[in-house]
Formats: C-alpha cells, sequence, structure tokens
C-alpha cells in the first residue's frame, strides 16, 4: 500500500511539473517581462497590458521593413481598440530619430525604448537578432504566435477577435 502511495505521489509530481510554463520565447511559453520607459521617460511594464491579445513589436526608425509593416499594425490597433494591444520596443539610440518615427507614422500605441540598441537587457531575453520581431501573446501572456507580420499576422488577429 505504501508503495502504491510513493508511486502514486510520484507521479501526481511528474505529471504537474511536465504541464508548468516557463518564462521564454517559444510558442506557449509566459513572454518575458519587459520594463523600459516610453517617450516621456515614464517605465511600461509589458504584463500591464495582460487581460488584451498584445502584440509586442521589436523595430527601429532604421528599419525599413518595420516601417513598412506600420499601417498594417495601425489597421489592426484601431479595428479592436478595447481588446488589442501594441508594446512596440525601439531599438534605436537616437531619441529624436526614434520621436520622429512615431510621429511620423502616427503611431498611438505604447511605445518604449531605452535607446541601448543592441546592449539592451531585453536583447538576450528574446533572443532578438534582428528587427522587425514579434511576439503575439494572449491575456493571460502566453505566447501565442512569433515572427507573423502581414496579411498572416492580420488574419490571425481577426480570427482571435471576432470570435470573442
Amino acid at each position: 500500500m505504501k508503495k502504491t502511495l510513493l508511486i502514486l505521489a510520484f507521479l501526481c509530481c511528474v505529471i504537474t511539473s511536465s504541464k508548468a510554463q516557463v518564462v521564454g520565447t517559444d510558442i506557449g511559453d509566459i513572454a518575458p517581462e519587459i520594463d523600459l520607459p516610453d517617450t516621456k521617460g515614464n517605465n511600461v511594464v509589458l504584463s500591464s497590458l495582460r487581460g488584451s491579445l498584445t502584440l509586442v513589436d521589436f523595430w527601429a526608425s532604421w528599419c525599413g521593413p518595420c516601417i513598412k509593416e506600420q499601417p498594417t499594425l495601425l489597421k489592426l490597433y484601431n479595428a479592436y481598440p478595447d481588446k488589442f494591444s501594441i508594446y512596440s520596443v525601439s531599438m534605436d539610440t537616437k531619441k529624436p530619430l526614434w520621436l520622429g518615427a512615431i510621429a511620423k507614422g502616427k503611431l498611438p500605441w505604447i511605445q518604449v525604448s531605452d535607446l541601448k540598441y543592441w546592449k539592451s537587457p531585453v536583447i538576450g531575453d528574446y533572443m532578438l537578432q534582428s528587427v522587425p520581431l514579434n511576439f503575439l501573446i494572449d491575456k493571460n501572456g502566453i505566447i501565442i504566435a512569433k515572427n507573423i507580420h502581414g496579411k498572416a499576422l492580420e488574419d490571425m488577429v481577426n480570427s482571435l477577435l471576432i470570435a470573442q
């Protein structure tokens, strides 16, 4: 009887520990926390957006493909103002260039940057090697897609939010 209970206890531990989520950048992982200053110098934590579908978007003012994607992001952001958030992390080093790109694109969502370029701590946390790079996270902070752009991003966001 003792042996059976020990085996059952061991199996319960294995089953529950194998289902535990980890912080990481794979689909199914909890998105790593980001805590960076916005355009006014106030820190904004990524987890403050829990409760809505959120796109974590890594970009830079000098990145052509990043700028090209902004109309799609603006369209999605405006289509679901209460259900979809964007948390953009800039890899810029010069604040005037960063702010200029935000103004030119008329980007109303959260914009953060420590202006440290590739020396920013988020680089390691998100294994960033180039921009653009993005992560779509659900209302609980779980990564459900990554590096999804254009029509594929639009279709996924639409399918997730129209159903709500």
